[in-house]
């Protein structure tokens, strides 16, 4: 079913009027929906609404509510990203695949062997916020993730907002993901920072901030060495597969 996104403010008792242009270009130019039809709607508060189409004028959409839920499509983990900036393609399609699997933020780095420089990866920030708002329309997530804008390593590792922080290494690693997920005894609540480095590694100086880091869990993938974009998928994956609880 169409998935929009919405705010308190649309809303007038049981109507719904759409006037964002963007939703409404969607829903009446790019769906050419009709009278009748059936649409799913969620507010800032993760309330979804399923409606039904009243009305569609040149401007507006005017909506009538059917019912009204909780949304659970919201990832039950307190999970971020922060990557070191790739290439354009594959840049894009991290920023996707990891709001696909309900990040809440992601955190673009540039690393000593980052072939992006800092000044461009601070020109996409806003295409790379974009591209996952199309995102979790696509996967009917509930929320959005915030990309922030560009970090260092040290920073990151600096960083005391993050309770958690596994990074994802090739080699002087703690173990393999699972078995370092499994010292992690309590992680409820807890913000959870995955660290994945350029598609060259970490940088020797890198792994030796890392190694002099006490709280960073350093993690292999397997005995395969995986290209960036597809680190970040495995380890996130990976991470949800054995923390994530039913509620």
């Amino acid at each position: 079913m169409p998935h929009f996104f919405i705010t308190t403010k649309d809303i007038n008792s049981d109507k719904i009027v759409i006037s964002d242009k963007e939703n409404f270009h969607h829903i009446a130019k790019v769906l050419r929906a009709k009278a009748g039809e059936t649409l799913l709607l969620i507010d800032e508060n993760q309330t979804q609404y399923k409606v039904i189409i009243e009305k569609i004028d040149s401007k507006c959409i005017t909506t009538k509510v059917a019912e009204i839920s909780k949304s659970d499509h919201v990832l039950n983990l307190n999970l971020y990203l922060a990557q070191s900036v790739l290439k354009t393609d594959a840049q894009n399609l991290v920023i996707q695949k990891a709001t696909e699997l309900g990040v809440k933020g992601i955190i673009p780095f540039v690393s000593d062997n980052s072939v992006i420089k800092a000044a461009v990866a601070d020109s996409k920030i806003d295409k790379w916020q974009k591209i996952a708002n199309e995102a979790v329309k696509q996967c009917e997530r509930s929320d959005f993730p915030v990309v922030e804008k560009r970090s260092s390593l040290q920073e990151i590792l600096n960083n005391h907002d993050y309770d958690i922080k596994i990074a994802c290494v090739e080699r002087c690693t703690d173990g393999s993901l699972k078995s370092c997920l499994k010292k992690i005894k309590d992680y409820k609540d807890k913000k959870i920072i995955v660290i994945i480095g350029p598609e060259g590694g970490f940088s020797a100086s890198e792994l030796k901030l890392l190694n002099e880091t006490k709280d960073v869990f350093k993690t292999s993938l397997g005995k395969l060495i995986l290209r960036a974009e597809t680190a970040v998928i495995a380890a996130l994956a990976g991470i949800i597969y054995e923390l994530e609880q039913d509620d």
